[in-house]
C-alpha cells in the first residue's frame, strides 16, 4: 500500500491571496495581542521589501508602508484544509486530516483509475495550482513516512521498504516529527541523523525516553500501524468570501463569484455529485442579505457553465447597498450523470449543446423568457399548441396526420394560380365551445415551382383558398 502526503506550507497565506484579484501586492498576515502585533507570514512581494516573519508590526511599518495586512485566522486554516480534503476525496476514499496543514491519502487503489504515479502526481499538482495552493507532495509505503519526508522533500516517491529505510536514515533528527525536548536531547548526545538514532539499543531508548518515542519510530518504519480517521465530505457546500472594501458594482463581484464557483465545482467533483440549485448571498452593512437563487433545469458541475449562468443573473440584479461579503450555499446535491457523447464528436468546439444554450438564455433573458411549447387537444392548427413554463421535459408530441413544418402566424390568401392537388379534402370542424367555430376543407397542393403547401377553403364564409403553411 502506498500513501501520498500533500503538505501546504503557506495554507493561511494562500487562502487569503486566492481571494484577491491582485495577488502580487505585498501582503503580511498579522497575529498576536492588540498590544503587540507580529508578522506571521509573508508573500514573496512583502519579503522583497525586507520584511521577515516574527517581526513586530511596528518594526515592519518602519521599514516600509507599501504592504497590506490581513489577520492570521486559525479557523480559516481549518476550513481550507477541510475544503482540500473534499477535493482530494475525488481521488481516494481514504483521506485523512490527521496532520495540520497537510493531507494524507491512500493512492495504491487509485492508480488503476488515474494511471501510474507520475501521471497521477501531475494531475494533483495541476489542480492544486488552479485552485491557488502551494504544495509539496511525497509518496511512501505508510502515511507517517510520507508526512515526515514532506518536511525535507518535494516530488520524492518511495515504493520499497529498503529505499524508505535508506532515505529516512539520512533525515535530520529535527525533521522526524519528534517532540522538541526529545530532538534537543538527541542533538546534545551528538545524534544528528535518524540512522544514528536507530543505531542505539532499543532498551536504552526505552529507559531514557518516553514510550511514545519507540512507537513513533516503529510507525515511521512501517513496523507498526496507525489508526487514521478518514474524512467524510459534508452533505452541503457553504463558502464565504469577505471583500477588502465595499463593492457597489456588479462587475467587481465577478472575481469572488468566480472563485466561489470554482470551489463549488471542485467540491462537487470530489463528492461525485452535481448541483441543480444554489443561492448566492450578498452581505450588506445595515440591510438584510440580498439573496440571488440560481436554478438549473438539469444537473451540472462544470465551473465554466455554473459561472456563466450565475454571471447572467448577477448582471441583471440591482444591488441595494454596498456589498461586504459574498456567500454561496448549495444544499441540494443530487447524483451527477455525465452527458453521454459519441466517441467522435462531430459538433464544432465553439457550438453549444442545446442544454447549455437553454440555460444561458434563461440566465440572460430571465426564466419567463424561455417557454415550452405543448400540444393541445384541438384540431384547429392555430389552437393545437400553447406556450407554458419550461420544465425541460422531453415528452413526445401526440401523433397526428401529416402537417406542415412551417405554419404561418396567420392564414394568408393563396395567390399561386397554377397548382396541382396532391391530397384532400380533409375536413376540420371544431371550436363551437369557445365561440370560434371553424369548418374547413384542407388540401395538400403543389405549386408550379415544386413547393408543397397546406391550404384550406372555409366552408361557412366561402371565399378563396387560404394558405396555412408550407412543407419544410
Amino acid at each position: 500500500m502506498r500513501w501520498a502526503c500533500i503538505l501546504f506550507p503557506q495554507l493561511a497565506l494562500d487562502g487569503v491571496l486566492r481571494h484577491r484579484e491582485q495577488s502580487e501586492v505585498p501582503l503580511a498576515l498579522i497575529s498576536g495581542t492588540p498590544q503587540r502585533r507580529v508578522v506571521h507570514a509573508l508573500n514573496p512581494a512583502a519579503r522583497a521589501l525586507g520584511l521577515k516573519s516574527g517581526m513586530s508590526l511596528t518594526a515592519a511599518q518602519a521599514l516600509s508602508t507599501a504592504f497590506e495586512t490581513a489577520e492570521y485566522d486559525l479557523g480559516a486554516i481549518e476550513r481550507w484544509q477541510a475544503f482540500l480534503a473534499a477535493w482530494a476525496y475525488g481521488f481516494s476514499s481514504q483521506v485523512s486530516l490527521h496532520y495540520p496543514r497537510a493531507l494524507v491519502l491512500e493512492v495504491e487503489s487509485s492508480l488503476g483509475l488515474f494511471g501510474p504515479w507520475p501521471r497521477f502526481e501531475a494531475r494533483l499538482r495541476d489542480e492544486l495550482a488552479a485552485l491557488g495552493f502551494r504544495h509539496r507532495i511525497t509518496l511512501a509505503p505508510n502515511p507517517v513516512a510520507a508526512r515526515i519526508l514532506a518536511n525535507a522533500h518535494d516530488g520524492l516517491a518511495i515504493s520499497s521498504q529498503s529505499e524508505l529505510h535508506e532515505r529516512l536514515g539520512r533525515m535530520p533528527v529535527e525533521r522526524l516529527g519528534l517532540p522538541r525536548d526529545v530532538a534537543t536531547a538527541f542533538s546534545r548526545m551528538g545524534l544528528r541523523s535518524f540512522r544514528q538514532v536507530l543505531g542505539l539499543p532499543r532498551d536504552t531508548l526505552a529507559r531514557r525516553f518516553p514510550a511514545e518515542l519507540l512507537r513513533h519510530l516503529d510507525t515511521l518504519l512501517g513496523r507498526r500501524g496507525i489508526a487514521l480517521q478518514c474524512y467524510l465530505p459534508p452533505d452541503e457546500f457553504d463558502a464565504r468570501i469577505e471583500l477588502n472594501f465595499d463593492v457597489e458594482s456588479n462587475q467587481a463581484l465577478l472575481f469572488p463569484v468566480r472563485r466561489l464557483i470554482a470551489d463549488l465545482a471542485a467540491f462537487l467533483a470530489g463528492r461525485d455529485c452535481g448541483v441543480q440549485r444554489f443561492s448566492l448571498l450578498l452581505e450588506h452593512r445595515s440591510l438584510p442579505d440580498t439573496q440571488m437563487p440560481v436554478g438549473l433545469l438539469g444537473i451540472e458541475r462544470e465551473a465554466d457553465v455554473l459561472f456563466e449562468l450565475t454571471r447572467g443573473r448577477l448582471e441583471q440584479l440591482e444591488v441595494p447597498a454596498p456589498v461586504l461579503a459574498v456567500r454561496l450555499v448549495a444544499r441540494d446535491l443530487p447524483e451527477f450523470l455525465p452527458e453521454r457523447r459519441e466517441l467522435f464528436d462531430e459538433r464544432p468546439q465553439q457550438n453549444l449543446s442545446w442544454e447549455r444554450l437553454r440555460e444561458r438564455l434563461r440566465s440572460r433573458l430571465g426564466d419567463e423568457a424561455v417557454s415550452d411549447i405543448k400540444a393541445r387537444a384541438d384540431h384547429r392548427p392555430e389552437s393545437a399548441w400553447q406556450a407554458g413554463e419550461f420544465r425541460g421535459s422531453t415528452e413526445a408530441l401526440p401523433s397526428a396526420q401529416c402537417r406542415p413544418g412551417w405554419l404561418l402566424r396567420a392564414p394568408e390568401p393563396f395567390t399561386e394560380g397554377d397548382m396541382r392537388i396532391l391530397a384532400g379534402p380533409e375536413r376540420i370542424e371544431s371550436g363551437w365551445w369557445d365561440h370560434n367555430d371553424q369548418c374547413r376543407h384542407y388540401f395538400w397542393v403543389e405549386t408550379q415551382s415544386g413547393r408543397r403547401a397546406w391550404v384550406y377553403r372555409p366552408l361557412k364564409e366561402g371565399g378563396p383558398l387560404l394558405l396555412q403553411g408550407w412543407l419544410s
